[in-house]
């Protein structure tokens, strides 16, 4: 879904309300503020499990962003950037920084799970020069040239609202001209090359070049968020499910880990208990009990303790 992103504001007064919560200051029962996720992932850091760092913005935010006719509540991008500058205190990385880049990924996070329904970018923080700082911390050019390669490609569909099918078609002529069936087989200079077409591709179909700057990146990502919890689809899957259209989502930001570095790494869809008999089998319990109090029409009930979906 194409959004505008909004002038950056000089300053603003202060607000009392409360958008941006750390992960460490939520709980699970947070969930109505928070959605599933962002409850989930707050729950396990409180637990001293190993959650990468971020912050997630709430469901009232996004509220209050479509009851203000698709503008930011007073007060939500400064905590939010307030929010980023811990997260880059804790990981000893900086959004943007040449030579120790931080990467988030921007995730949607509603009260009840719609998987598939609403959008992710991920990647962010990537430029021409964090690139670079990329390639070396890991050692492999070509790793950090497909994360870059998928990263325009992604805010080029979500955030710009290009059709998806002007990516994947340069994609396979790249790799009809490289001989090769599958994407791991792009050698760096062939995602070197990609990387510059996509960019074009963004240029061409929204008049305006990819955006370099790590804050103009996840400030239009975070909006890309709010507005899919209006898509078609989104809209759909909450009418099937008789779940409330005014619920609202909230939006995670997360440091990035990877599942794309080699043979080593992948990366899974997680979930806690059966989606169709609502049976949690990390904690064994019968399907009556794991199922008591949730309302009917939401087929993913949630668990207590543990996310019902998380990906790993």
């Amino acid at each position: 879904m194409a959004v505008t992103t909004q002038a950056r504001p000089e300053s603003r007064a202060t607000t009392t309300n409360k958008w941006v919560y750390l992960f460490e200051e939520g709980n699970k029962d947070m969930r109505d503020l928070l959605g599933g996720k962002g409850a989930g992932v707050a729950e396990m850091t409180r637990a001293g499990l190993p959650v990468p760092p971020g912050f997630t913005i709430t469901t009232e935010a996004c509220n209050a962003y479509y009851a203000s006719g698709k503008i930011y509540p007073d007060g939500m991008w400064e905590q939010a950037i307030e929010a980023l500058h811990h997260v880059e205190e804790k990981t000893g990385k900086k959004l943007g920084d040449v030579k120790n880049p931080l990467l988030v990924s921007v995730r949607s996070g509603a009260k009840f799970s719609m998987p598939g329904m609403m959008d992710t970018v991920l990647n962010l923080g990537l430029n021409p020069q964090t690139l670079e700082g990329l390639a070396k911390l890991t050692n492999d050019r070509r790793f950090a040239l497909d994360a870059y390669r998928r990263f325009a490609q992604m805010f080029g569909k979500i955030v710009l609202g290009i059709e998806a099918e002007k990516f994947e078609k340069r994609l396979e002529l790249a790799k009809e001209k490289a001989k090769v069936k599958t994407d791991p087989e792009l050698k760096p200079e062939q995602l070197e090359k990609l990387v510059k077409e996509f960019k074009d591709i963004i240029l061409k179909e929204s008049g305006k070049p990819f955006p370099d700057d790590p804050l103009d990146q996840l400030r239009a990502s975070i909006e890309a968020v709010f507005s899919s919890w209006n898509n078609k689809r989104a809209t759909d899957y909450r009418n099937f499910n008789k779940i409330p259209h005014d619920l609202g989502t909230a939006v995670n930001v997360q440091t990035m880990v990877f599942g794309n570095m080699g043979n080593d790494s992948g990366r899974r869809r997680l979930h806690a208990r059966s989606q169709y008999r609502r049976e949690s089998p990390l904690r064994r319990l019968p399907a009556q009990r794991a199922g008591r109090g949730r309302r009917r029409g939401y087929p993913h009930a949630p668990a207590d303790l543990i996310p019902e979906e998380t990906d790993a």
